[in-house]
């Protein structure tokens, strides 16, 4: 292996998660950034003007003005995403993918983080039979693009994460990086407690901060690649990124001693029959990945892979420290 920096693209570098990613590694190590991004007015966590930062300006479906900085890469964090518009999403989540792994160097690159969703596997991290039939476009693209990979000559050296749902940024939009929708969800969230405090759900799952899921994909992208040693799967290592699951109940009466509001002792239990009256009564609008998603209930993962499975330390293990870290303020 050559003893010059890495040379590391990260794609969707203005995001959250891509922001977070890109800080980590400028602060801790010496590889020198290849950063992917549409708009350059949303970088704030790294200085645009260092030597070591490299901006590539202009969407991830356009490869050809990049292709000669994209096969230098030693590394690629892959965070770039799409969804809402069928077409696009497809552009983005598969075909661009495929551009991409192209237009890299098989010489010299060594490995490539791919984000995806944990929404697409099962417990046992295989793939959902429901992800292709009932998905919206975001699901079933990320599903067709896993399946690809799995064939992909470079499959090898490839890892793909599945984060959980992500908490990062500040409610108030303010900090250094940008908000994630969880986050932002928070606050509104924390406006329905009234109601929210008289419900039971059967339901559970995992989470994690956009700062954790930076230092498992630093501490990936830092060290020596190996030849994935997850038992039960194929080329491609697959690593979901959360915590230890947590119930929704759980967390709606933390989030409550948070705010300092009362917990009832008991409430109405949210049964399917209810959940459907609601959504006729309220005139929501559901579709078909959400209706699995309302009898699925527990979108939970075995094994999970917080940075503690790989020696490291949780910025924010407990939903405490999502609250704190988000300055969501105490108030009853």
């Amino acid at each position: 292996m050559s003893s010059a920096p890495a040379r590391i693209l990260i794609t969707g570098a203005s995001g959250c998660v891509g922001q977070h990613i890109a800080d980590l590694l400028y602060r801790e190590s010496d590889a020198e950034l290849l950063l992917w991004l549409r708009d350059p007015s949303k970088l704030t966590a790294v200085p645009a003007n260092d030597p070591r930062i490299t901006l590539l300006v202009g969407d991830l479906r356009d490869v050809e003005p990049h292709r000669a900085q994209i096969a230098s890469a030693t590394r690629i964090i892959h965070t770039a995403t799409a969804w809402g518009d069928p077409e696009r999403a497809q552009q983005v989540n598969v075909v661009a993918v495929k551009q991409m792994l192209a237009a890299t160097n098989p010489e010299v690159l060594e490995q490539v983080v791919y984000f995806s969703t944990a929404s697409i596997l099962n417990k046992d991290l295989k793939l959902l039979p429901e992800a292709m039939p009932y998905g919206t476009e975001y699901i079933q693209t990320k599903a067709q693009c896993l399946e690809q990979l799995e064939q992909h000559p470079l499959a090898q050296r490839i890892v793909a994460v599945f984060p959980t749902l992500v908490f990062g940024g500040r409610v108030d939009g303010g900090g250094k990086f940008p908000t994630s929708y969880l986050t932002a969800g928070l606050k509104e969230g924390a406006r329905w407690l009234w109601l929210a405090k008289w419900l039971r759900a059967e339901a559970s799952f995992h989470f994690i901060h956009a700062a954790d899921i930076a230092r498992v994909c630093v501490h990936l992208a830092t060290h020596p690649h190996q030849p994935n040693p997850e038992v039960g799967q194929g080329a491609v290592r697959r690593l979901v990124l959360g915590q230890p699951m947590v119930t929704v109940d759980e967390t709606v009466r933390r989030l409550c001693r948070w705010r300092r509001a009362w917990y009832p002792p008991f409430g109405l239990d949210l049964q399917g029959w209810l959940i459907e009256g609601l959504i006729k009564l309220l005139r929501i609008e559901v579709n078909a990945w959400d209706r699995f998603s309302i009898r699925q209930r527990h979108f939970v993962h075995d094994p999970i892979s917080p940075p503690e499975r790989f020696g490291l330390v949780s910025h924010a293990p407990t939903l405490e420290a999502v609250f704190e870290d988000a300055g969501l303020k105490h108030r009853g």
